[in-house]
């Protein structure tokens, strides 16, 4: 299974049979890169940087709430979360989505608000890869994020949702490099154009992987 940064908090996640794109944005957050095609794509929540499903091609299945979905053998569980702090009385709801593919189990928590809750964890289950918002202001920031990293216990952490880009919502967002540091990796950890994975080659304690966009 191959994982690539599209920008933003947008992965294509690539298995042997099956393509999931997540939370493909507008132009609130740049350019979406052109020609990606997908069989899902999710989508956390309704905002523009978020929800641009109509920029994937291949008419893909859609999903953009929790519930549980099959596409091919690739399973996908939405769960409930806000995109705030206040049980998003500020922002409004969020979807995680648990995404099975090629055996692996990875979580993209859209743009998280706040820590998890016993109830929300035990409906996300164990994790192998985490997608996780870094950059605060509208979602958790590097210090709340390395303690979902921890609450999630994931062998792979890739962080998103950070400054990144010349836009004045990706501008005003926290680096990366401050994430790092609450997980005490070095400031110059090198990043990679995609990242590549299974069940067999999963490290075996807790790496995180810097992805650098690959459109």
């Amino acid at each position: 299974m191959d994982i690539f940064y599209l920008g933003h908090s947008s992965f294509r996640i690539k298995g042997k049979q099956k393509t999931v794109v997540t939370d493909p944005y507008g132009e609130l957050a740049g350019k979406f890169p052109k020609g990606i095609e997908a069989d899902m794509v999710t989508v956390s929540h309704d905002h523009e940087d978020h929800n641009q499903s109509q920029k994937v091609g291949g008419n893909p299945f859609i999903i953009s709430g929790p519930g549980e979905y099959e596409v091919g053998g690739v399973s996908v569980v939405g769960v409930p979360t806000s995109h705030d702090d206040t049980d998003g009385n500020e922002r409004g709801q969020n979807t995680a989505y648990v995404i099975e593919i090629d055996g692996l189990r990875i979580i993209h928590l859209g743009d998280l608000g706040h820590k998890l809750t016993q109830e929300q964890l035990e409906e996300i289950g164990p994790v192998d890869i985490l997608l996780i918002p870094v950059g605060g202001i509208y979602t958790i920031d590097a210090k709340t994020a390395a303690e979902v990293t921890k609450q999630i216990d994931p062998w792979v952490v890739i962080p998103m949702h950070y400054k990144n880009g010349d836009t004045k919502l990706t501008l005003e967002l926290d680096e990366v490099l401050d994430f790092l540091k609450e997980m005490g990796k070095p400031v110059d950890t090198p990043s990679a154009a995609k990242y590549s994975v299974t069940m067999e080659r999963l490290p075996e304690e807790l790496q995180v992987v810097l992805l650098e966009k690959k459109f």
